[in-house]
């Protein structure tokens, strides 16, 4: 069905519908983006407007690959209804077409939606996000706020009697810069001996290059220092597995890093996570079509019922939501990451194809 002239017929309709929904979608966000980026950044050394516009143009795909579980909701509801107002439909039911075999070029479209934002769309967010955070650092140049909330792991070095924890604010060039850094030094008793507060540490051959610095010990007075250097035993290989956050690593990426991460001992719970909702993103767009269909295959002429719609809204915003809510899980490893990820989709899956059966079939 999919290959005949209605399937193509039907094909067209979404792949039209989900280009309009797409402009949409981007020019929305690019306004709103820029405005809080603007708002939130305007006052640092190095902003620009035109380096705002690029900041929010390569944030756009990471900011679009959130939206699109919703975008194929919407598509499908809304090629569904037009096609149900127009009698197409009707005259596809009449013709003894079955809804399993019409609605096949939307399921292979929300399928091929799906292999386009694991094989295309992710990559380009990973790097238009690793693209943004290093804009931004360039912006504030040495002025990174003190309270920002931290959103990187801390890491632990021990190398001969140096005990170092090591924190930052922001992790840039896949774990080997560190921003605003923080390394707190500990005696063999395991009390605290000094602190350094950093604007940046490099990781070298063997040492932390750390920028402008400032000393603090017990007792004493602080000191500020222009450069200073921290021998360290860690791997830039092992810092950049530690330190990398999932969501800027592509999909093509990731199972070479989850490897390279095991191999060093480090957990890969959240690497596997990001890596099984990426490759169950074509079936999670399947399943938010088959929800749409459960709330758009009957007939009317004029309006849909307006309650059956917002139903079909809230249970597609509940599986995104339940999507997201059990990712964390399996990336702070409460459930197995290929659990998390497969079982809400299947579970979708087959509760949007019982409804139908039970619409269509009786």
């Amino acid at each position: 069905m999919i290959f005949g002239t209605l399937g193509r017929y039907f094909f067209r309709r979404y792949l039209t519908t989900t280009i309009w929904f797409f402009l949409g979608v981007t020019g929305i966000v690019f306004m709103v983006d820029f405005s809080e980026t603007a708002g939130r950044m305007s006052n640092l050394p190095g902003y620009t407007v035109t380096g705002g516009l690029l900041m929010t143009a390569v944030r756009l795909p990471l900011i679009l690959q959130q939206t699109v579980p919703f975008v194929a909701l919407f598509v499908g509801m809304t090629v569904l209804i037009g096609l149900n107002r127009k009698y197409e439909l009707v005259v596809t039911r009449a013709a003894g077409i079955s809804v399993w075999q019409f609605m096949s070029p939307f399921v292979g479209g929300a399928f091929l939606l799906g292999l386009l934002v694991m094989a295309a769309l992710n990559p380009l967010a990973a790097w238009g996000q690793r693209q943004a955070a290093l804009v931004e650092s360039n912006w504030r140049g040495d002025t990174g706020s003190s309270n920002t909330v931290p959103q990187v792991p801390w890491i632990r070095q021990i190398s001969g009697q140096d005990d170092v924890v090591i924190g930052a604010h922001k992790v840039l060039e896949d774990g080997t810069l560190l921003v605003d850094a923080v390394l707190i030094h500990f005696d063999s008793t395991g009390h605290i001996i000094l602190r350094q507060d950093a604007a940046s540490a490099k990781l070298k051959n063997g040492y932390w290059l750390l920028k402008t610095v400032v000393e603090r010990r017990p007792g004493e007075i602080a000191a500020r220092k222009d450069e200073v250097r921290v021998r360290t035993n860690l791997k830039q290989d092992f810092v950049q597995q530690r330190l990398t956050a999932p969501e800027t690593i592509a999909f093509f990426d990731l199972p070479n890093r989850i490897r390279a991460a095991k191999s060093f001992g480090i957990p890969t719970k959240a690497l596997e996570t990001q890596f099984h909702s990426l490759l169950s993103q074509p079936l999670l767009l399947v399943a938010m079509t088959l929800i749409a269909a459960t709330v758009s295959l009957k007939f009317s002429r004029f309006n849909q019922s307006r309650s059956v719609i917002l139903g079909g809204i809230l249970s597609g915003f509940v599986l995104y939501v339940v999507t997201v809510l059990v990712k964390a899980f399996g990336s702070s490893g409460v459930v197995p990451p290929f659990v998390a990820t497969w079982i809400p989709v299947t579970v979708a899956l087959a509760l949007g194809a019982t409804i139908l059966l039970h619409q269509e079939d009786g």
